[in-house]
């Protein structure tokens, strides 16, 4: 489960992780949230929701801080589980950017068109400004050595900027 690069979704309050646990707690079906943590951070988890279950019923405000309690607990062992920091549970709302939200459609409904369509306008358009750099700077670069660095800065950006990318894509791991 290692996604280091998942931006603050997982840890807000109304990332799938955070829901999966609201989910939990008003059906009482542990299971419906175990499956965002690690294998290893189940028993916790058990506990964890047998406590939050054991203190919903001592009053409004008890249910309020034992179900904070819970989804707490949840979030920080999915983020251990993807070798990521646990910061705190975040506000509704975040700005995740267009990709995850696109992402979140496509499996719901089954088809990554729209997916498709965005990543690849983006993709088109940051090669093309990454290479239009490159061949602005290679103009220049027999100038001087400070022009031919910033040439060779902007090369090796594009190169790597296209290894990396398909490293990504060929990547099994989240």
């Amino acid at each position: 489960m290692r996604r280091r690069d998942m931006p603050p979704h997982c840890d807000s309050l109304d990332g799938p992780v955070a829901t999966a646990a609201r989910r939990a707690l008003e059906a009482s079906n542990v299971d419906l949230v175990l499956p965002f943590v690690p294998e290893s951070a189940e028993p916790e988890v058990r506990a964890a929701f047998l406590k939050t279950a054991r203190a919903r019923g001592a009053g409004p405000e008890a249910r309020e801080v034992a179900d904070r309690y819970f989804l707490e607990t949840v979030v920080r062992l999915h983020r251990a589980g993807e070798g990521a920091p646990y910061t705190g549970l975040k506000p509704a709302g975040l700005d995740i950017g267009p990709a995850i939200p696109l992402a979140e459609n496509a499996v719901e409904s089954g088809s990554a068109d729209d997916l498709y369509s965005f990543l690849s306008e983006e993709l088109h358009a940051q090669l093309d400004d990454r290479l239009r750099r490159v061949g602005e700077l290679r103009a220049e670069a027999d100038s001087s050595v400070s022009a031919a660095r910033m040439h060779v800065e902007a090369m090796l950006d594009f190169e790597v900027f296209a290894h990396r990318l398909h490293k990504a894509m060929l990547s099994t791991h989240h």
